[in-house]
């Protein structure tokens, strides 16, 4: 037995009419007419009787429309409650992304959109490992454009992005000069831990569109930009981090930046989400607030 059939006895029942009831259920008298038919021969009883002028309910259909016809008025309850809070921007966004990705691209709409928004909630989990967001049960995940899995929707929330090597004055006084990648072995260096990986991060640089990579290795081995760029400020050794993160202390002359012409931009960072999945109201105006955000800045 169908529930489109058991639905459509129940709306040939309440209206008593085959032709009124074909209309409201959008098909043709001829068809309403078979699907009765499937459905007590389903059940085994006449559910209704017909003639020429009127409809009428039989015992078998009374007992069986006093079953269904609860369930159905809840399930289209349901549905058209559903359908109201289709475009309504509410519940919780859950995201996955990197600390950097958070500072750069959550953080700074943060306010406004819980001012705009206050029945939604923004979940982040801060991860460096990218996760599976259908298993996890997430919304979307915030990466940087060149590591995105090929079965994701990417979509550009922030400008292109560049690495930067630096070291403070002090660490570079009477050391010998870095002016190429390989003069990095020689030096004391600060290394990014990959936690999933279980290894060491080779940096990589690039140059007239040549890619390089270099293994270094240094005093101090972190999985955390900030430690790393503590690190460096301290003068534990040549760090290479993200340009716009070591930005400020480059103008204030507390870090000096090194190979700049080895590290040209890439792919800054994207919001991600499975191409099989329809985007939430919730999701689609984050990702509209982060966008207007980018233009105004």
């Amino acid at each position: 037995m169908k529930l489109d059939d058991m639905a459509a006895f129940a709306r040939v029942a309440q209206l008593g009419n085959f032709t009124r009831a074909a209309l409201a259920l959008g098909m043709s008298t001829s068809n309403l007419s078979h699907t009765i038919r499937r459905l007590e021969t389903a059940v085994g009883h006449r559910l209704l009787q017909r003639n020429s002028r009127s409809v009428s309910v039989t015992e078998a259909g009374k007992t069986l429309l006093e079953a269904v016809e609860p369930s159905l008025v809840s399930i289209y309850d349901a549905l058209e409650s559903l359908d109201q809070k289709r475009d309504l921007v509410s519940g919780t966004l859950r995201l996955t992304a990197t600390r950097q990705a958070y500072e750069a691209v959550v953080r700074p709409v943060l306010v406004g959109f819980s001012k705009a928004y206050p029945q939604a909630t923004i979940e982040v989990l801060i991860d460096t490992a990218y996760r599976d967001i259908v298993a996890d049960q997430l919304d979307a995940g915030i990466r940087l454009g060149e590591k995105l899995q090929q079965d994701m929707i990417a979509l550009k929330v922030g400008p292109d992005l560049a690495m930067a090597v630096v070291a403070s004055p002090d660490y570079l006084e009477n050391k010998p000069a870095i002016t190429q990648p390989a003069d990095l072995t020689g030096h004391r260096c600060i290394n990014y831990k990959m936690v999933t990986a279980g290894s060491l991060y080779a940096w990589e640089f690039e140059k007239d569109g040549k890619p390089l990579e270099v293994s270094v290795s240094g005093p101090l081995t972190s999985n955390e930009p900030e430690i790393m760029l503590s690190a460096a400020l301290d003068g534990v050794g040549v760090g290479y981090l993200l340009e716009h993160e070591v930005a400020p202390y480059l103008e204030n002359g507390k870090l000096v930046r090194l190979l700049a012409d080895w590290t040209p931009p890439f792919p800054g960072f994207h919001l991600y989400y499975p191409s099989k999945r329809q985007m939430r109201p919730t999701l689609s105006a984050f990702l509209a607030m982060v966008r207007q955000h980018r233009s105004v800045a």
